[in-house]
């Protein structure tokens, strides 16, 4: 089967096409991508605003054209945090259903982290054993762990790379009273969120998985061969705490310059590094991997199954 999976997110519309089939592994045929950075348009009384909604449409529409054009058995439409938590969150969704016919799927947050999870599982098999999972997104950050396909805890907390810009970095770039604002926030926010994970077992595996964790590996991690044809990135906490520094102090618009670090997660690459930092540092992790696979690869898996 050929089928897609359009990621309503907050900083990009993203539609992935496949080949696949239950039983197989997914095999990426396209991918189109519309930057939008949408907590932007976050309005004060936590509303989109009219100028988001409409750059939000037209992106959606573009998508499904594609999408229509590309002959797809089946197309998978989510969205994530941004318009999960918007105020005025139905009234787009049924704007967007009027708009483009497409019914968007709302991920819960402990859906979203699920469905992560299970990719994530699925690429790194049963050997991993128990796996820590970090994902941070533009809205939020989940956190799973388990030993199984569906984690034995799943959360969802508001520390995304994109949220926690606006929210705390209103400087470009960033003043150090600014940082530590967002440091001390994450710290507050993590410390309470440790205790769901106590009594659980010691992870055999951890991995981080979404664009800005993968970012902030190509920049400061370290790549060696892996199983197959596929490389291994890894990332230490110690080398990620030497750079985020070093990325403060470089306005936006030059960050693209450096290695991994690409024009659509550039104005939050620096609180996704603070907030990544805070989150290995709570649960002790020295170093992770970083996966492949994230929550687009999850909703195609999950669809497979139930198909099987």
């Amino acid at each position: 089967m050929r089928l897609g999976v359009l990621d309503v997110g907050s900083n990009t519309v993203h539609l992935l096409i496949v080949d696949a089939h239950a039983g197989a592994r997914p095999v990426a045929e396209a991918s189109h991508k519309s930057v939008l950075r949408l907590m932007r348009y976050i309005d004060t009384d936590g509303s989109i605003t009219d100028e988001g909604v409409s750059s939000l449409v037209d992106a959606i529409r573009h998508a499904a054209r594609i999408a229509r054009e590309s002959n797809l058995d089946e197309l998978l439409p989510m969205a994530t945090s941004a318009i999960r938590e918007a105020a005025n969150g139905p009234a787009v969704l049924a704007l967007i259903e009027r708009e483009t016919g497409l019914d968007l799927h709302v991920l819960s947050g402990e859906e979203e982290a699920r469905l992560t999870f299970l990719a994530v599982r699925r690429w790194y098999g049963w050997s991993a054993g128990n796996i820590l999972l970090f994902d941070i997104g533009g809205g939020s950050l989940e956190i799973a762990l388990g030993k199984d396909e569906e984690p034995e805890v799943a959360l969802s907390l508001p520390l995304g790379a994109g949220r926690s810009t606006i929210g705390f970095l209103h400087n470009d770039p960033p003043t150090e009273a600014q940082q530590d604002s967002l440091r001390d926030h994450a710290r507050g926010v993590l410390e309470a969120a440790r205790s769901e994970f106590s009594g659980l077992g010691k992870p055999g595996q951890i991995v981080g998985s979404s664009k800005t964790i993968r970012s902030l590996a190509r920049l400061a991690g370290s790549e060696t061969d892996g199983v197959g044809d596929e490389d291994r990135l890894t990332l230490r906490r110690n080398r990620l705490d030497d750079w985020v520094p070093r990325l403060a102090q470089i306005p936006a618009d030059s960050r693209p310059a450096l290695p991994g670090i690409t024009t659509d997660r550039t104005f939050q690459i620096v609180a996704g590094g603070i907030v990544l930092s805070e989150a290995m540092a709570a649960f002790n992790v020295r170093e992770l991997d970083v996966s492949p696979w994230a929550t687009r690869e999850g909703v195609l898996l999950r669809y497979l199954d139930r198909l099987a």
